[in-house]
């Protein structure tokens, strides 16, 4: 009897992501993440060079304003490895969440022409962020090594085998606000114009120019409310690990491990719902 090499069924699990689907699709992956790399710097005086210089300029950015006009402590840490510490990882965030929350809309004439698992165009997202925070985490080794061989004050941890751990929580949070919004946006288009703002806010609520140890010490109710953003555990480990300085604590990244895990669930249900339909609202 002969067996179909393709099956589409409009009845499935919410919650079923075809993970095997996209594994056999995983050429298809891999040329969208090469796609998006490659057009990121096309058509540019500097080309990749600009994967070092959009952290530089922000980090010193921050540090001029914040760091010498503001005068915010950074809780005795070099001020340029604070700001660079947390804008590395805030832009792989915000890449993958403001990429993924447009991916129906950015993507409408492939989605409407081929089959393929819809999924494997929010995961190519995910995995070529990876590849520019790769490049960015070196430029950001790179300063911290050499203020370190200076002697200040940086003190290294077995936190840093959390690393990894930080990553997949970034990229499971940024995944699933991502396929939310990118679903609402099919029928609320309005929610695009709002998504570059809300990053912004999300930000300036998030210890990315500001240590929470400062603010636990001069507004307890406000770093309450920092807490309850589960990226700041995240972002404050992750300095923590390199500087020592901060705090870590497993109660709020277990907080912040089971509400990345929760939004990823709620964002796998509503993506499915939305991809069998949304060609015809897109």
């Amino acid at each position: 009897m002969e067996k179909w090499t393709e099956e589409i069924s409009p009845q499935h699990s919410l919650l079923d992501l075809k993970l095997k689907e996209v594994w056999r699709y995983k050429d298809l992956l891999l040329m969208f993440v090469k796609r998006d790399f490659v057009t990121f710097y096309k058509q540019t005086i500097l080309g990749p060079l600009w994967f070092f210089v959009q952290p530089l300029l922000t980090s010193l950015m921050f540090l001029i304003i914040f760091g010498r006009i503001a005068n915010i402590s950074t809780g005795g840490v070099p001020q340029i490895v604070f700001y660079l510490s947390g804008v590395t990882l805030w832009n792989y965030f915000a890449e993958c969440l403001n990429k993924t929350a447009t991916v129906f809309k950015d993507n409408a004439s492939i989605f409407g022409k081929v089959y393929f698992p819809r999924l494997v165009m929010p995961l190519s997202i995910v995995v070529s962020n990876l590849i520019r925070f790769g490049i960015q985490f070196f430029l950001f080794l790179l300063i911290w090594a050499w203020y370190y061989w200076q002697g200040s004050n940086l003190q290294p941890n077995t936190t840093l085998l959390l690393i990894p751990y930080l990553l997949l929580l970034m990229a499971v949070l940024a995944l699933g606000l991502g396929m939310i919004i990118s679903s609402l946006t099919t029928k609320y288009k309005d929610l695009i114009f709002l998504l570059t703002f809300g990053v912004q806010l999300l930000m300036y609520a998030t210890p990315i120019i500001y240590p929470l140890s400062e603010i636990q010490n001069s507004s307890p109710t406000i770093a309450m409310a920092i807490k309850i953003n589960p990226l700041s555990a995240i972002v404050e480990t992750f300095r923590y690990a390199f500087t020592g300085s901060g705090s870590f604590s497993w109660v709020l990244l277990g907080y912040s491990s089971a509400v990345a895990f929760f939004v990823l669930a709620i964002g796998a249900i509503i993506f499915n719902k939305v991809e069998k339909s949304f060609m015809d609202t897109v």
